[in-house]
């Protein structure tokens, strides 16, 4: 899939170029033509005024000159006079068949493609006026001019299809990894549904079996019901992830007192701490007001504040702060002490179904609270970040304010 999107990203990108390319050049070619002939028509026109006038050759736009002759044809048709050098004059056969077409066509100026010849027809009071000026000259300038386009043509093609080689892949890596890390997550996803699956199931099939005791019965029971519990956790902790990821929240953004909301969700946490043997200091400075949907900025806080409370080793203490952060923003800091995390490991535990302590899945982590954190604080146009210090693991959590 990646391969076909890599060569459609490249030939639509070359489809471009050689369609801009040639409309570059065939305007170039168009208007450089144009102006040849502009030229050549405004050197006729002078000779036409002033037709017995000496000389071989006329000055042609700038520094370019162009032979010419002017024949003058009275009443009967007959050649009365002409002028001009680099053509033989003599042969009257040759000139009556220049004369000819020239008069045979309802236009005053034209080509005659045979010889290469540009006339121009200006009607005088006793005669009239033929003025040919030789366009080999000019028709050797486009044809220069359209070599030169074909092969700076082909070469911007060649260079244009390296680059859109180097862009096809640059452009097409977020979607490679976007690719892999749907992959990566469809196959965790059946990982963590697979084991309470599997133990429905066998207890299940020992429920059917006659032999067992009650008590025996009733055990079965429970580890199904224990583990529909957990699948039924793990697929609505999925649903948020979707719903966050997605944005398509049902709340709508409303201004906040989000330093209320930090306090008010601290208080059903304090128990939960103090029963688990730990402390719990929260600084929360008042009157910070921002846009924000209520619901799921409480829900991203309870998961940093349960993060906390389950990875804190017993009898420790975590904090919580909330403050200004220059003049448009605020920072909200959950920490608590931890283990010496690795640079690496501080990124890696905000990806889906990544857990440091592989044993808390089965006690309900299944190392999706982060990236719903992570995604909640996004779609508020926040970022949040881990950093270790001290020995302590510190949630960051930046978001923009009101005042």
């Amino acid at each position: 899939m990646l391969k076909k999107l890599r060569v459609k990203f490249v030939i639509i990108n070359m489809a471009i170029v050689a369609v801009m390319l040639c409309v570059i050049f065939s305007l170039v070619f168009h208007f450089t033509r144009q102006e040849l002939e502009k030229q050549s028509m405004e050197t006729m026109q002078r000779l036409a005024a002033d037709p017995l006038q000496l000389g071989a050759l006329d000055e042609f736009g700038q520094g370019i000159r162009l032979p010419y002759f002017t024949l003058q044809i009275n009443a009967q048709g007959d050649i009365i006079a002409s002028g001009g050098g680099y053509f033989d004059l003599s042969d009257e056969d040759f000139l009556k068949e220049l004369i000819g077409a020239a008069f045979r066509s309802p236009e005053n100026s034209g080509v005659i493609h045979e010889y290469n010849l540009r006339y121009l027809r200006v009607s005088r009071l006793s005669f009239q006026c033929l003025v040919f000026v030789d366009i080999s000259g000019e028709l050797a300038t486009l044809r220069g001019l359209y070599s030169n386009c074909a092969l700076i043509g082909a070469a911007a093609m060649a260079l244009f299809l390296l680059v859109s080689l180097l862009l096809a892949r640059w452009a097409v890596k977020p979607v490679e990894s976007a690719w892999l890390q749907q992959r990566q997550f469809i196959a965790d996803a059946s990982h963590e549904l697979k084991t309470p699956l599997a133990v429905i199931m066998t207890n299940a099939e020992l429920l059917r079996q006659p032999d067992y005791p009650e008590p025996e019965r009733r055990r079965f029971s429970e580890s199904i019901l224990i583990m529909s519990r957990q699948m039924r956790e793990l697929v609505e902790r999925l649903l948020e992830l979707a719903r966050a990821d997605s944005g398509r929240e049902t709340e709508s953004p409303k201004e906040l007192d989000f330093s209320k909301l930090v306090s008010d969700s601290l208080l059903p946490f304090e128990p939960l701490f103090f029963e688990s043997d730990l402390g719990l200091e929260a600084q929360v400075e008042a009157g910070i007001r921002l846009n924000g949907r209520e619901q799921a900025l409480r829900q991203a806080l309870e998961i940093l504040l349960d993060n906390a409370r389950k990875y804190s080793p017993p009898a420790s203490r975590a904090s919580l702060s909330l403050g200004r952060h220059g003049r448009g923003h605020c920072i909200l800091s959950v920490s608590n002490p931890c283990a010496e995390l690795s640079k690496q490991e501080l990124k890696d535990i905000f990806k889906r179904f990544y857990r440091l302590d592989k044993a808390r899945s089965r006690d309900g982590g299944y190392g999706l609270g982060l990236p719903i954190a992570k995604s909640i604080i996004i779609q508020h146009h926040g970022r949040i970040w881990a950093e270790y210090r001290a020995g302590q693991i510190h949630f960051n959590v930046l978001l923009p304010i009101l005042f």
